[in-house]
């Protein structure tokens, strides 16, 4: 094994144990995002961006380095630093819907709405059980865009994936208030 492959294993392990205690104490990002909740962040986000970026000195196609510097800019709100970590990410692989849907609420934080449509569109297409990327195409069609039979659309795709739990109860009351002319 290369000694730099050693290191970002290391760096994964330990980034993966300060991340697993975080996210068992904060709510997901799809509730993030469907209760437009902003928190700072928990950890000190620059350093492990540090770390990670040492290590794609030495390996610029490393696939999965890219991703957790995605998510690292994600995290600490650096919205235009996700989307270019993404955008490498996506140049080794870009059939990853996970990841076109992290890049595409990037979009949404910096008010490239059309950007985000079509990365969360390409998510769904590479794979279309997959919940994030229709729960944020409504939330973007909806608030965004103010095209509101799209995003009932999408809301309605995601209740039949993910029908229980916070973000389909929130999903089936944009829906209702949709429907009953509510704002």
């Amino acid at each position: 094994m290369k000694k730099e492959t050693v290191l970002l294993v290391v760096v994964t392990l330990v980034v993966g144990m300060v991340v697993g205690t975080i996210v068992a104490s904060k709510p997901s990002r799809k509730e993030k995002a469907v209760n437009h909740i902003a928190q700072a962040p928990a950890v000190n986000y620059q350093q492990e961006i540090q770390i990670l970026q040492e290590v794609l000195e030495k390996e610029p196609e490393n696939h999965n380095a890219w991703i957790q510097l995605g998510n690292k800019y994600f995290d600490a709100n650096q919205p235009m630093e996700a989307i270019e970590s993404y955008d490498k990410a996506l140049a080794i692989d870009g059939n990853d819907p996970d990841v076109l849907t992290d890049q595409g609420i990037m979009f949404r934080r910096v008010g490239w709405f059309n950007e985000a449509i079509e990365n969360f569109s390409k998510a769904n297409k590479i794979d279309p059980r997959h919940p994030q990327s229709l729960l944020n195409m409504g939330i973007v069609y909806s608030f965004d865009l103010q095209e509101k039979a799209k995003a009932k659309e999408a809301w309605m795709r995601y209740l039949e994936i993910d029908a229980v739990g916070a973000a389909a109860d929130r999903g089936r009351t944009m829906i209702d208030h949709m429907e009953n002319g509510h704002n």
